[in-house]
């Protein structure tokens, strides 16, 4: 009688296993719940107008007339060939629709350079904050955060007028009496767009590499001066690579934006400083051809994500050979 009492029915569950469930599914459905809210911002702000971007790159507009049937045209147009050469830069395009492909090229290389920019100028700001400032970090943070406080339109604004021909940069120099007469290729052109863009982004680069170079054990330091590293060596070998993942990560939060920037070539670029955001914005208004627009940013984008990938590819592969190095 015993045994047919304790007996366990067949696919039943223990108590203790089947409250430890039932916590289970009330804490995963806890958390999507606090999760909800952020998911419907996504999906309504990213994933619903990148959809609505798809679709409508399949489509085609002549003049005011919109013609949702599903092709392949723009695609066809961005990337047929001609016999035909344009030449920009040395490079020769024989693209029946070159314009993309070089303001691509162009935009490519003037975030890169911009990057590279900010980078080299919020290293050593962030180093200074996290090794040099001992009292008051706090205070310097909020010093550093006060670019935010103000419009970007309005920080692009004010290098339009310091670049400008009777800006503050001329002005000055015609004082001191080194130039005659105005200089006139400080503005609209590409290295003004670098400029601006420079200082509008660098306060956004210094907090992700103070926080890498926060979190470095001065343990370490301490025992690689003892051992008669000089500063130079602790660091190339200690403090640069611990601060890689925090300078990689503000890289790519300063190219992957200002690749597609518009508002800054539109004010400071000119002719010369023209990106591919511009043409999409073109493409959108002035041209009245929305569904190229479409296709042009989508191939911008997927080009901007293979290259991040492979860049992150190669930097993993470097950190491979780094660990089998040891």
């Amino acid at each position: 009688m015993s045994t047919a009492k304790n007996a366990k029915t067949p696919g039943a569950k223990a108590p203790g296993r089947a409250a430890r469930d039932t916590s289970r599914c009330r804490e995963a459905l806890n958390g999507l719940g606090l999760l909800s809210p952020a998911l419907v911002v996504m999906v309504s702000m990213l994933a619903l107008p990148v959809g609505a971007l798809i679709l409508m790159s399949f489509w085609t507009q002549s003049g005011f007339t919109l013609d949702t049937t599903l092709t392949l045209d723009n695609y066809r147009q961005l990337f047929s060939t001609s016999e035909r050469a344009t030449e920009w830069m040395g490079m020769t395009f024989h693209l029946g629709y070159p314009v993309p492909a070089i303001l691509m090229i162009k935009s490519l290389a003037m975030s890169l350079m911009a990057t590279v920019a900010v980078v080299l100028l919020a290293y050593p700001m962030a180093y200074f904050l996290a090794f040099r400032v001992k009292r008051n970090k706090a205070a310097w943070i909020i010093i550093l955060t006060i670019p935010f406080w103000t419009s970007y339109l309005l920080r692009v604004f004010s290098w339009k007028v310091i670049l400008g021909y009777n800006g503050a940069i001329n002005s000055g120099l015609m004082a001191l009496g080194l130039i005659d007469r105005p200089l006139e290729f400080l503005l609209y052109n590409p290295a003004a767009v670098v400029i601006t863009l420079s200082h509008a982004w660098v306060a956004f680069v210094v907090l992700p590499i103070y926080v890498s170079l926060e979190k470095i054990d001065r343990s370490m330091l301490e025992a690689a001066s003892d051992l008669g590293d000089s500063k130079f060596k602790r660091f190339r070998r200690i403090i640069l690579p611990l601060s890689m993942p925090g300078t990689i990560t503000a890289a790519l939060m300063v190219f992957i934006p200002t690749v597609g920037d518009y508002v800054t070539p539109q004010l400071v670029g000119g002719n010369g400083g023209t990106m591919i955001g511009s043409l999409v914005q073109q493409l959108f208004t002035k041209q009245n051809n929305a569904p190229m627009g479409a296709a042009v940013s989508l191939v911008m984008m997927l080009i901007i994500a293979a290259l991040v990938l492979i860049f992150l590819t190669l930097i993993g592969y470097w950190k491979m050979r780094a660990r089998s190095a040891r």
